[in-house]
C-alpha cells in the first residue's frame, strides 16, 4: 500500500485525507475492510454488539416499537448500515421473535461493501432471510427502520485549515525518501463545502473536518423517511454541538498509531459531528443526540442484565455486569458514544429520547 500510494502521489499530486482514507480502508486488494475481518481481539477494534447481546437485542426492539407506534405498516424494511459480523442483526432478530408481526412485515437488508464481512454476516445469519445491498440507493421505497452502529465514523473525511489568506485543504504528500507527510494545498477560492456555522467561524490556524459522504447518506435517509416513513437510529462516538478540531485517529491491534504509518494496516476513523449529520437529514426530525448509556438504560438494559444474570453461572454473571458497565458507564462508552434518531415530521418521538 505504501508503494502504491507513493506512486499515486508522484503521478497525481498530494492526496486529500478522504482519498487517503478511502484507499487505506476500501482498496479492493489491500484495504483494511476488504482484506480481513477488522473486528474482535485479533482485529483492530471491538464494537458494542461484540461486547454483549443486550445491545443488539435492545436496538431490535427499538425498531419494532417504532414500527408499532407508526401504525404497524404491512410492508417495511429493517436495514442495518455497516453490519460488521452480523452480530447486532442476529441479536435484534432473536429479540424480535417477541414481535412476530413485525418480522412478517419486514424485509431485512444489510448494506455492506466488504466481501470479507459479508461472508461473516452470511455465517452468523444463516437460517434468516436476509439480502445484501451495496448502498441505500439499491433499496425499494418503503417505510424503513434503520440501524447504524459505528458506521459514520469510518466514512472518509476532508480536513481544512483556516489561514489568514483563506481556507486551505490539508493534504498528504511525501518527502524525498517517499515517506508520507502532512501538507496544505493551495488556498481555496471560497469556504469549504459542508461546514457548519461553528466551523466556518473557526479562528485562524484552526483545523476543521467535514464528512460529505456521511452527510450525503444522512440526506438519503432523511428523504426516505419523509417519503415513506420509518425511523433511523445512528450510534457512534462523536460530538455535539459542532466545533473545530482534529479527531482523525488510527487504530492497529486496539492501539492508537500514527495515521500515516504503514497505511492499509490500521483502521482510520474520525469522530462524528452529530450536529452536521442532523442538519444533513433535511426534512427529517432529529431527536437527540443522547448518550449511549442513557439510551440503553431508557430502553431497559438494566432489567435485561438482571434477567441474564438470574440464569447465569457466577462467571457469566460477572461478564454480564462487566459488559453493562462498558456499554453504559460515563467513563467508558456511555457518554462518548451518542445516539441520534431521525423520523418523519409528525411521527411519534422514538423510545429512549426525551419528548
Amino acid at each position: 500500500m505504501s508503494r502504491r500510494l507513493a506512486g499515486r502521489i508522484r503521478s497525481q499530486g498530494a492526496l486529500s485525507v478522504a482519498e487517503y482514507m478511502a484507499a487505506c480502508l476500501f482498496d479492493p486488494a489491500e484495504g483494511v475492510y476488504t482484506r480481513a475481518d477488522p473486528l474482535g481481539r485479533a482485529g483492530h477494534f471491538t464494537t458494542a454488539p461484540e461486547i454483549s447481546q443486550m445491545f443488539g437485542e435492545l436496538l431490535g426492539l427499538w425498531a419494532g416499537a417504532c414500527w408499532q407506534e407508526q401504525g404497524s405498516p404491512s410492508r417495511c424494511l429493517l436495514v442495518e448500515l455497516g453490519p460488521g459480523r452480523g452480530t447486532l442483526m442476529a441479536d435484534a432478530l432473536r429479540a424480535l421473535a417477541l414481535l412476530p408481526s413485525f418480522l412478517e412485515a419486514a424485509e431485512v437488508v444489510l448494506v455492506e461493501a466488504s466481501p470479507v464481512l459479508r461472508a461473516a454476516q452470511q455465517r452468523v445469519l444463516a437460517g434468516h432471510e436476509v439480502r445484501w445491498a451495496e448502498t441505500l440507493d439499491d433499496l425499494p421505497e418503503a417505510p424503513v427502520f434503520l440501524l447504524a452502529n459505528e458506521f459514520f465514523d469510518a466514512l472518509p473525511i476532508r480536513q481544512y485549515v483556516r489561514t489568514p489568506e483563506g481556507w486551505a485543504e490539508r493534504r498528504i504528500g511525501q518527502d524525498d525518501q517517499e515517506r508520507l507527510q502532512w501538507g496544505l494545498g493551495p488556498r481555496l477560492p471560497g469556504s469549504p463545502p459542508g461546514l457548519t456555522p461553528a466551523k466556518l467561524a473557526a479562528p485562524y490556524g484552526a483545523l476543521v473536518e467535514a464528512c460529505t459522504a456521511g452527510e450525503t447518506i444522512a440526506g438519503e435517509i432523511g428523504r426516505r423517511l419523509r417519503g415513506s416513513g420509518g425511523a433511523a437510529l445512528l450510534i457512534d462516538y462523536g460530538y455535539h454541538p459542532s466545533a473545530p478540531g482534529e479527531t482523525l485517529q488510527a487504530l492497529s491491534g486496539h492501539r492508537t498509531v500514527d495515521p500515516l504509518a504503514e497505511p492499509g494496516t490500521a483502521d482510520l476513523t474520525a469522530h462524528v459531528d452529530f450536529e452536521a449529520l442532523a442538519a444533513a437529514a433535511s426534512g427529517a426530525v432529529a431527536h437527540g443526540p443522547v448518550g449511549q448509556g442513557a439510551l440503553l438504560q431508557a430502553l431497559g438494559i438494566d432489567a435485561r442484565a438482571e434477567a441474564l444474570k438470574a440464569k447465569a453461572t457466577p462467571q457469566q454473571a460477572a461478564d454480564v455486569e462487566s459488559a453493562l458497565a462498558r456499554l453504559t458507564a460515563p467513563d467508558q462508552m456511555g457518554r462518548l458514544f451518542k445516539a441520534l434518531a431521525l423520523t418523519a415530521e409528525g411521527a411519534p418521538v422514538p423510545p429512549g429520547f426525551p419528548v
